[in-house]
């Protein structure tokens, strides 16, 4: 796969994304956002620390205030570095002193702050001791949608994501199964994801025969036999932003059963995607596919959400699952991802990710839908 680099992100889109931040942890009744090492820090600053330490590292958000960057001394020129650094101001520790007495000195001292999910334990208690009067609120909780709407330049990074998703699925088509380890296919999916692009691989599960009625089966040692349908699932990060996908291939020629529940399976991802417009419930997109599989006498064997949202990880919120009645924004991406799974026979999972449109939903993945016979 060939094509022209993506454009980095600029110091003003990571201006422009704490300022956004922190006006919604405003709106949301929180004194500012304390920011971890990981996919929040990622997004809104373009700074990765090399190496995750004991040592704090945390970015501080409030409305109406600049951004300040909390890091060790010995990291402060590489995080000067920064895509974003040019939009905030940095503030180093040197090693023997208090950061979070250092990190105290930037917040109000009775506000409650959203704190992103992984941060460390230490670190959050080290500042309750620092500031008894605070309280925290994870960021999942507090502000669940941070990430959710993708603007142009990101909806084009997942595209070519999922483009690289369905080009790998084109190329494991062609190789042979029966005869193989689950662990052999995994591993040319990851091949291939790497070749198309990806710097990280996240899954390949790779679920054959009975091992297709576990969701999330991780590729095992088992060996792939004609007759098995075979559940793909794979995904990972291409320029930062995330793919995943699944398909179901059949080792030579499938049972009526068989194909008639791939073609059930089929007719609820498709379902589904067909309730994705804006200021619809997510938990619509869920009712939809599931209505198919249940009407058909197969909902027992549909046992999880219809699908999670994806950006800068691989899942993240929105989740289309029953209860969650959030209304679909243009700009939001997640999975559509429906399937039944009959224990200790074999399963079928088809999922595309999709990205709500001004006037309904448009898929990132192309490749066939069809049940496909593999050697």
């Amino acid at each position: 796969m060939t094509g022209t680099a993506p454009a980095p992100f600029t110091a003003d889109d990571y201006r422009a994304r704490m300022t956004r931040a922190a006006r919604e942890a405003a709106d949301a009744g929180l004194a500012g956002l304390l920011v971890a090492p990981g996919p929040d820090l990622v997004w809104l600053t373009g700074y990765a620390p090399t190496a995750v330490t004991e040592r704090l590292t945390l970015l501080v958000l409030a409305a109406g205030r600049d951004p300040v960057l909390v890091v060790p001394a010995l990291e402060a020129p590489d995080a000067a570095k920064g895509a974003g650094a040019p939009a905030l101001t940095l503030r180093d520790w040197t090693d023997g002193k208090d950061p979070y007495a250092a990190t105290a000195g930037l917040l109000d001292p009775g506000g409650r702050f959203g704190v992103s999910d992984n941060a460390w334990a230490m670190h959050l208690l080290g500042l309750q001791k620092a500031l008894p009067a605070a309280s925290y609120a994870s960021l999942t909780d507090a502000l669940p949608m941070l990430r959710a709407v993708k603007d142009t330049a990101e909806l084009e990074l997942m595209a070519a994501a999922g483009a690289a998703a369905d080009a790998t699925f084109e190329e494991i088509r062609k190789v042979p199964f029966a005869g193989r380890r689950e662990t052999e296919v995994g591993a040319d999916l990851a091949g291939l994801l790497r070749r198309f692009g990806h710097s990280q691989v996240d899954f390949t599960i790779v679920a054959s025969g009975p091992n297709g009625a576990n969701p999330h089966h991780e590729a095992g040692d088992r060996v792939i036999e004609r007759g098995d349908m075979v559940v793909l699932d794979f995904g990972g990060l291409k320029d930062g932003y995330g793919s995943d996908t699944s398909r179901t291939v059949h080792v030579g020629e499938p049972t009526d059963e068989e194909r008639r529940v791939h073609d059930l399976v089929r007719a609820a991802q498709e379902a589904g995607f067909r309730a994705v417009r804006p200021g619809v419930a997510c938990q619509e997109v869920d009712r939809a596919a599931r209505a198919v599989i249940a009407d058909a006498g197969y909902g027992a064997y549909f046992i999880h959400r219809t699908g999670h949202g994806i950006g800068v990880t691989t899942h993240e919120p929105p989740y289309m699952v029953e209860g969650e009645e959030r209304p679909l924004v243009p700009g939001m991406c997640f999975s559509v991802e429906p399937g039944v799974y009959l224990p200790g026979r074999f399963g079928v999972r088809i999922e595309d990710i999709v990205t709500v449109t001004e006037d309904g939903g448009r898929r990132l993945n192309d490749t066939t839908r069809e049940l496909v016979i593999v050697d």
